[in-house]
């Protein structure tokens, strides 16, 4: 058999090995994708729930000097950078980094072991990221924007919309925004509305951290899957075409063998 032959077939053997690879990353990223997008919803709706308190105390007459509402006309800009842990999860990780390039003179906060690597931040893992992280990184936040250490906070993050389509995004959380169509509930705030906000503002921060960091993690496993499967249809593409180009070459090899042996034969 032919030198050509034989290098189909140890290709054909390096394909199949890597297929088996795609298949079983596929397979646990599926395995993960219930339990992700269950927490997912899980902190989706702890977060909306304390929004709406956040947007009532927001909209008080009494909260309007806080200095979680302070409007400035710079724009120092500090992100939240929410990315993966790992890789192989088609262009996940890369719709994070190119959005951020949007905001170039933004000071960076990175969760997900790929961005902090690449951002060279604390090392927060995406997948296991807790709430007593999102806790002590929210009153950070929280102070330093009180002092005046910069002029809004941004959560650069992935929105689950499927498990095949998946949304990079910034969601803007201060300053709180005062919105007109909030309206009043008849709820009384002890000891009144300005300590109240004070104190929840930091828990509030903390749910959309946790929201943001398990949708992008759900997103991830989601990419993930989807990224392995085209990969395990590309790479059986691959092995049909490389058996025809192998059977070929190997049809072409006995076939020149014959005529030898019949030129042989009659000489």
């Amino acid at each position: 058999m032919g030198s050509d032959a034989k290098q189909l077939r140890n290709r054909i053997k390096s394909v199949d090995s890597t297929m088996h690879l795609t298949r079983a990353m596929g397979l646990v990223a599926s395995s993960k994708i219930r339990r992700a997008t269950e927490a997912m919803a899980k902190s989706r709706r702890y977060a909306e729930a304390f929004s709406r308190a956040v947007d009532i105390l927001a909209a008080s007459n009494e909260c309007k000097k806080s200095p979680y509402l302070r409007q400035s006309d710079t724009a120092r800009t500090r992100l939240v950078v929410i990315a993966g842990d790992r890789g192989l999860a088609g262009g996940y990780n890369a719709n994070v980094f190119r959005m951020l390039r949007e905001y170039p003179d933004a000071s960076v906060i990175p969760i997900g072991k790929k961005a902090c690597d690449k951002l060279h931040g604390k090392l927060y893992s995406a997948e296991h990221f807790t709430p007593e992280e999102a806790s002590q990184l929210a009153r950070v936040l929280c102070d330093d924007f009180a002092a005046g250490e910069y002029d809004r906070l941004g959560i650069l993050y992935t929105g689950y919309v499927s498990v095949m389509t998946q949304e990079t995004k910034v969601k803007w959380v201060l300053p709180l925004e005062r919105k007109d169509d909030v309206k009043g509930t008849g709820m009384i705030f002890e000891p009144d509305e300005m300590t109240v906000l004070g104190y929840a503002v930091s828990e509030y921060v903390t749910g959309l951290l946790v929201a943001a960091v398990r949708e992008s993690f759900a997103s991830e496993v989601a990419a993930r899957r989807c990224a392995m499967d085209a990969a395990d249809k590309n790479a059986q593409i691959m092995i049909d075409e490389l058996s025809l180009a192998y059977n070929r070459a190997r049809q072409g090899a006995i076939t020149q063998e014959l005529i030898e042996i019949v030129a042989g034969s009659g000489s």
